[in-house]
């Protein structure tokens, strides 16, 4: 057994560790896949957000140039009057300030305003924030370089914002689960802008030129009090000198107004020009840019360049109402935002500027994700976290699996374990029964042996002791031919070879046979047998079974009960129900609680002094089991209130025809 159990403990660890690797593995993958899930989904989130973003900025970046003037030009109306401007009116979207031109002076338009007139009272306030954001535009615009390899604030801002989203990339590409499906490398690549990418030239009418040419003359009366900003025809918006008309202009043209007009610029790719008409004009517009401000605003600018007079138009946000906006379309009332936390912040010189969050509470986040969008959004940053990621399904299948695993494993190796430890038991004792069958067979051997000498020589002096001792090699002789008897029983029995004669009796002539045997038995070892028959009906049995097995359990109380004060033994036939009960009952030692059962295995003995002083071959109780078993009876033992033990013998019988007599 400890051999086996040996080889049982390497089994299982042979086992466990390939199958707790696998379980471990298993698990990290469902926790991989289910941030790849969650990333996923928060991807395309951010992704929805860009779709937004970008809307807004293609929608800014088509914009006539004109729409920006006081009045659009219409025909036969002189210069600077016409129809109202679109954008004179409030904007629809919450987190549009307002528009504003900067000319190329330095000075300030606005089609909130009408020709160049002051604003009506309900517009003061947002004319004079549009004028401050102008003065700020300005002094940026002034702001001398630190040094002659250092680019304007606008590149700086961009390359910033390129250099944070490049580092992000990679970054997050680490992470990502399908590394094994697609290049993350490639696959991480977010575009530069949201709009276009390079320059573009527009065509415009020397009307167009004249107007854009008037408002600066109307900005510039209003604007006298800002002198201080160097002119544009000396410095252009990214704080370098201003352009010299381009090689290929032609000189000698010129727009009304003074604007120079230019033949021939270059074109972006994405927009290819078609032959001008001769009197038209080409105006290079350059792609959105953005100024964040401290007060929680951004301006969004383009750059139109006619000749070598730059304008900027563009439109003021309010960060915070544009991230609220954000927030409310695309996370507020989504499933996620039940266990995820959403930060959406505006950045302006590494100080944030206006913060939007919302969803879950997360003090330690294990999924984080962060995206600053393309230009001209660099500086707006959102951030996703979450404390606890949804469980896959695949999880619960996984924890069942392996419960149901580990339970087949554990039951299957208690199974081998019990059942070599059953053979290994059952080994034992028939080896075991072998030395107690021939210890049993030697001792009537030897007392007949013993009485036999006894008499050749002449040592009985009288017949009486003759008597006697014929009397005792009788005993010794029955008492082995029973134990041979037993043995060639239960070996039947095993092979299934012993057939049964059941034949319908009342029981007295087996009670009275059984009495006859062991009568000088129980007069030998001072027992006293009291033997009742309460039966009124015959019932079904093999005499001769019936005769073997009352034999063997009353020997069985004999020699366990010899060395007790009380020697008395009783047997008591009574009906009990449709069945006949048997029961033999003695005031011996009785049995241990936990043997109680087991008293009727093959070869078992119980282990104490009194089985090892009384010795035994380990089958009486054994055959008694199998011949009631093989009758269609069972048998059971219990202890006494008080001395002794009472084995039951319960055969099945005819059902009475009056209740039974007490």
């Amino acid at each position: 057994m400890k051999r086996l159990r040996t080889l049982i403990l390497v089994f299982v660890m042979a086992l466990v560790v390939p199958l707790g690797y696998l379980v471990f593995r298993t698990h990290h993958s469902l926790e991989q896949e289910e941030t790849a899930e969650l990333r996923f989904f928060a991807n395309t989130l951010f992704d929805q957000m860009e779709q937004d973003l970008a809307a807004l900025v293609q929608r800014e970046e088509r914009r006539p140039v004109e729409e920006y003037l006081p009045s659009l030009p219409s025909t036969g109306n002189p210069p600077g009057e016409g129809a109202r401007s679109p954008l004179a009116r409030p904007a629809v979207e919450p987190y549009i300030l307002g528009y504003l031109q900067n000319n190329p002076d330095g000075s300030f338009s606005t089609p909130m305003a009408a020709d160049g007139a002051a604003a009506s009272p309900d517009r003061g306030a947002l004319v004079r924030n549009l004028e401050d954001v102008n003065r700020f535009f300005n002094t940026r615009r002034a702001m001398p370089p630190e040094s002659s390899d250092r680019t304007s604030a606008e590149t700086l801002w961009r390359k910033s914002g390129s250099e944070e989203k490049d580092a992000r990339v990679k970054k997050e590409s680490s992470a990502v689960f399908a590394e094994k499906y697609l290049d993350v490398a490639r696959s991480s690549k977010q575009k530069d802008s949201l709009g276009q990418t390079g320059k573009r030239v527009e065509q415009i009418s020397p009307r167009q030129a004249m107007n854009l040419a008037q408002s600066d003359e109307q900005g510039k009366a209003g604007v006298e009090k800002d002198r201080a900003a160097p002119p544009a025809e000396r410095r252009s918006a990214d704080g370098e000198k201003g352009k010299a008309p381009d090689a290929a202009t032609q000189p000698g043209r010129s727009a009304p107004g003074g604007v120079a007009g230019v033949s021939s610029l270059p074109t972006s790719a994405h927009a290819p020009m078609s032959p001008a008409p001769e009197d038209a004009l080409r105006a290079e517009i350059d792609p959105l840019q953005s100024i964040s401000l401290d007060n929680g605003q951004a301006l969004l600018f383009r750059r139109i360049v006619i000749g070598n007079q730059v304008y900027r138009q563009g439109v003021v946000i309010r960060m915070e109402a544009l991230l609220d906006q954000l927030k409310n379309t695309h996370f507020t009332g989504q499933p996620m935002a039940r266990f995820t936390s959403l930060t959406l912040t505006s950045v302006n010189g590494g100080r944030e500027t206006a913060r939007i969050r919302e969803g879950a509470p997360v003090v330690r986040p294990r999924f984080s994700l962060e995206r600053s969008f393309p230009r001209p959004f660099s500086f707006v940053r959102a951030t996703l976290t979450c404390e606890v990621i949804p469980r896959s399904p695949g999880r619960t299948t996984l924890y069942v699996m392996v419960a149901v695993l580990a339970a087949v494993i554990l039951l299957g190796l208690l199974a081998i374990y019990q059942s070599a430890r059953v053979v290994t038991d059952l080994s034992e004792r028939r080896s075991g029964f072998v030395s107690s069958v021939t210890h049993e067979l030697k001792t009537p051997l030897t007392n007949i042996r013993m009485y036999v000498e006894m008499l050749e020589h002449g040592i009985a002096s009288n017949p009486e002791r003759e008597m006697e001792y014929y009397r005792i090699l009788g005993s010794e002789s029955a008492r082995l031919s029973r134990l041979i008897n037993n043995v060639l029983e239960f070996s039947k029995l095993e092979k299934k070879q012993r057939r049964l004669d059941l034949r319908e009796g009342l029981f007295d002539d087996v009670l009275a046979e059984v009495r006859d045997v062991m009568q000088e038995r129980l007069r030998q070892e001072g027992f006293a047998l009291t033997v009742q028959n309460r039966l009124d009906r015959s019932f079904p049995y093999d005499r001769e079974v019936m005769v073997q097995v009352l034999i063997n359990l009353i020997e069985n109380s004999i020699k366990f009960g010899k060395g007790c004060p009380e020697r008395e033994i009783s047997v008591c036939a009574r009906p009990e129900g449709s069945r006949v009960a048997i029961a033999v009952s003695d005031t011996g030692p009785g049995i241990p609680r936990h043997a109680l059962k087991k008293i009727f295995d093959d070869f078992y003995r119980v282990d104490n002094d009194q089985t090892r002083a009384a010795k035994g071959t380990g089958i009486g109780l054994a055959l008694v089991r199998r011949f009631v078993e093989a009758m269609g009876g069972r048998v059971f033992a219990a202890n006494n209130d008080g001395p002794g033990c009472t084995i039951t013998i319960s055969l099945p019988g005819t059902p009475p025809s009056s209740p039974p007599t007490s």
